[in-house]
């Protein structure tokens, strides 16, 4: 029975880190459309809401199916509550990117941002993508010293969200109101993805050792 019931958690956790791929992967070309003020890429973002919620569906099945089955008790339960709650952090993930993507549409054909901060919005572009590759490596490892380690790249993308503030409030901002919204929204987009992957990593922590990240921390 609890081989079965491992089997099952690793099926969850695998589709699971499917999601975060396409999170991830919808997330670097809604950055590209966003950069390249590029229509066609930013649609096949949108276009992608389909598969995200079909691979939501399939993890939410599965999860009821291992509560239904397996009977699970205290260990295995957190596994699956802890499942429950990862569909819905990756899910918002997903949403995040397809907000940039609008963004992009939008304005399309300008661009979206002023030359200046494109830079910033490269970076915590790329940053996004590296906290999706690894909440997927950490949901297959269950590795929980890998999991808390999303909070290094979480701080990164919190650092390069401030200092877009200094960018939007100097007196030398020229691009006007609608461009100083677009900027804060879209790096408001960025912080909750990375918020949501250091989440993951912090359910992957628990659903490995039934601890907090800072439970384990002290004991290991």
């Amino acid at each position: 029975m609890r081989t079965a019931y491992h089997e099952q958690l690793d099926a969850l956790n695998t589709i699971l880190g499917e999601m975060c791929e396409l999170a991830g992967s919808s997330m670097a070309r809604a950055t590209q459309a966003l950069l390249q003020a590029d229509l066609a890429i930013a649609e096949e973002v949108l276009s992608e809401t389909e598969r995200m919620n079909q691979l939501s569906a399939r993890a939410e099945e599965q999860a009821f199916a291992l509560l239904a089955l397996q009977a699970p008790v205290a260990g295995d339960l957190r596994g699956i509550v802890s499942g429950f709650q990862i569909v819905a952090d990756v899910d918002r993930m997903g949403a995040l990117a397809l907000h940039v993507a609008k963004v992009a549409r939008r304005r399309h054909p300008a661009k979206a941002l002023p030359e200046e901060v494109n830079g910033y919005f490269a970076e915590m572009g790329r940053l996004a993508v590296q906290l999706a590759t690894t909440a997927r490596e950490v949901l297959n490892t269950q590795n929980p010293q890998d999991a808390i380690r999303l909070q290094e790249d979480d701080d990164a993308m919190d650092d390069l969200h401030r200092h877009l503030f200094t960018v939007l409030m100097d007196r030398e901002w020229s691009h006007g109101v609608a461009a100083a919204v677009d900027v804060t929204l879209l790096g408001r987009y960025y912080e909750r993805f990375a918020d949501h992957a250091v989440l993951i990593g912090r359910r992957v922590v628990f659903q490995a050792t039934g601890q907090t990240p800072e439970q384990f921390l002290e004991v290991s």
